[in-house]
């Protein structure tokens, strides 16, 4: 096992620790598969009651995935290893989806992007005052993947159409309205919490532990959003919110602006069909399809370059805004891939 995660059994749980602090807990191709692994081995172990994830350091429970070698190897025409990682991660998502005994995750600091993938898909997320979770990968030219299609389509009304193309933060209370948290724990009571976890395997400890969650500024604009997010595609929502003069529809427009108009078009198909499938392994399949084809056809290289390798902030889009991005365009990203296609 590498220094980078911690994984055990302690007690009555099966424990996994991520312990990349200085790199906010980005989640590495070996850490997926470690992660994995032990899915595999506690599913059918008696000993684990249920699972416990955290993460060292206070900034971050994961702030997203480890891009660099996807990027040094996509940069030079190597498109495998980027696709074997997204492939072998989104199976690891799958199982922590499905995973047959109770698993709680600790989400201190930000969860995004991949770290969505590893602290959002359990049935007992716990968010604190300090939580920031986001799905910020329109911003480097993917789609939210590591199933957040799902989470997003499992949002109240129109918020995950809002929060896939603007990448907005949630706080603790947005993110429990918002349906990827589940539980509002003081940060000062989580040591407290994990030991009595870790000694009676009792999960209905998080419901005695819970606090009323935090205001949600999300919930009160959501009325406004879901009028705004509703079109079919993103012509039609970048039009609505043309047409408006809510507040709201400037600081969407803001947002979006740093965004790959590519990226945002799909991630409103994605996640229109996930919401219609409401399957995880199919929400997984549709965005292996495009991240896939990030690298190549996509603006997933510029997008890392503008934001993590030059950091200039000025990536040039493969399209010049949201309204040069045609339907042929999307289904070229999101059509089925034949014999490469994703599989659980």
């Amino acid at each position: 096992m590498s220094d980078d995660i911690h994984i055990r059994i302690d007690g009555c749980a099966g424990r996994i620790t991520l312990n990349r602090p200085q790199a906010l807990n980005a989640v590495t191709y070996k850490m997926c598969l470690e992660i994995d692994a032990a899915l595999d081995t506690w599913a059918e172990d008696d000993r684990v009651t249920l699972l416990v994830i955290d993460a060292v350091g206070e900034r971050a429970f994961s702030a997203g995935g480890d891009i660099q070698e996807m990027y040094d190897t996509g940069s030079a025409g190597d498109f495998a290893y980027g696709r074997k990682f997204w492939a072998d991660e989104y199976r690891m998502n799958a199982k922590l989806f499905r995973f047959p005994k109770p698993v709680v995750t600790f989400l201190q600091g930000f969860t995004m992007g991949g770290g969505v993938g590893v602290g959002c898909h359990g049935s007992h997320r716990i968010v604190c005052e300090s939580s920031q979770i986001a799905m910020p990968e329109c911003g480097i030219g993917l789609v939210p993947d590591v199933g957040g299609t799902l989470l997003l389509a499992r949002a109240p009304g129109r918020l995950g159409e809002y929060l896939g193309v603007t990448a907005a933060r949630m706080g603790p209370g947005d993110a429990i309205h918002a349906e990827f948290a589940d539980y509002f724990v003081p940060e000062a009571g989580w040591e407290a919490l994990k030991a009595e976890l870790v000694e009676t395997g009792d999960w209905e400890a998080v419901d005695r532990a819970a606090q009323d969650a935090p205001e949600s500024p999300l919930k009160d604009a959501q009325p406004v959003l879901d009028r705004l997010f509703s079109g079919e595609t993103l012509r039609d929502v970048v039009s609505d919110l043309a047409a408006s003069d809510a507040p709201e529809a400037r600081e969407a427009e803001a947002l979006m602006a740093r965004n790959s108009p590519l990226a945002m078009a799909c991630a409103v198909e994605l996640v229109h069909r996930a919401r219609g499938a409401d399957d995880i392994a199919i929400s997984l399949r549709n965005e292996y399809r495009f991240t896939a084809r990030s690298m190549e056809h996509g603006d997933f290289i510029e997008g890392i370059r503008a934001a993590i390798i030059d950091k200039d902030r000025a990536p040039k889009w493969r399209h010049d805004g949201p309204l040069a991005v045609a339907a042929v365009d999307v289904a070229n990203m999101l059509r089925p891939l034949g014999v490469d296609e994703w599989k659980p």
